[in-house]
């Protein structure tokens, strides 16, 4: 079993998600949350707050990988930065203790979990319950968000793993297909 902590980094909302990935490539739910920081305190004080809850965490959980969505450039410069500045601390946490990390890209979650890279914010959050087997969608959308960043990373390693003989659910059968397709057209 390899228990994974998955973060959708943000200042104001950080989406925490830690699953255990067991045989067969099931995955179970740990723990989920998402840490909030105040916009009117200092900026320093924000990234610590969200830091310290973040290394609490490592140290409850015992996760033996961080799976982190990458930052990617958007047109809200300010969000972009705040995502960067938690991203920042998350390695820096996965240095401090050891740990791997791992980085999804947001279309790459969206594939893992859904089959499609264009999914919307309501999918994932559906494909999630189901995956994990919850009654309900995680809310805010940065708590699913967390966990498909997990199960990602949980199946990512699992479909690179073909020779085991397991086969593939759909939505990973549609990431390996779409993995495969962005390989072949960077090569071409």
């Amino acid at each position: 079993m390899t228990r994974i902590l998955g973060v959708d980094p943000g200042l104001t909302r950080c989406g925490v998600g830690v699953i255990d990935l067991a045989a067969g490539r099931r995955v179970n739910l740990v723990s989920v949350d998402v840490y909030r920081s105040e916009p009117s305190l200092e900026l320093s004080a924000r990234i610590a707050s969200i830091g310290n809850r973040i290394e609490e965490l490592i140290l409850r959980d015992k996760p033996e990988v961080i799976a982190l969505e990458r930052v990617y450039a958007d047109v809200n410069v300010r969000s972009v930065m705040g995502t960067a500045q938690i991203s920042g601390v998350v390695l820096l946490l996965a240095n401090r203790h050891g740990l791997p990390i791992s980085m999804h890209t947001p279309t790459e979650v969206k594939a893992a979990v859904t089959g499609s890279g264009k999914a919307d914010k309501a999918q994932v959050g559906t494909m999630v319950a189901k995956i994990l087997g919850l009654a309900e969608i995680p809310k805010p959308a940065d708590a699913a968000d967390s966990l498909a960043i997990a199960i990602c990373h949980a199946w990512r390693g699992a479909a690179a793993n073909m020779g085991s003989g397991e086969s593939l659910t759909p939505a990973q059968a549609a990431w390996q297909a779409a993995e495969r397709a962005a390989a072949r057209k960077r090569e071409g």
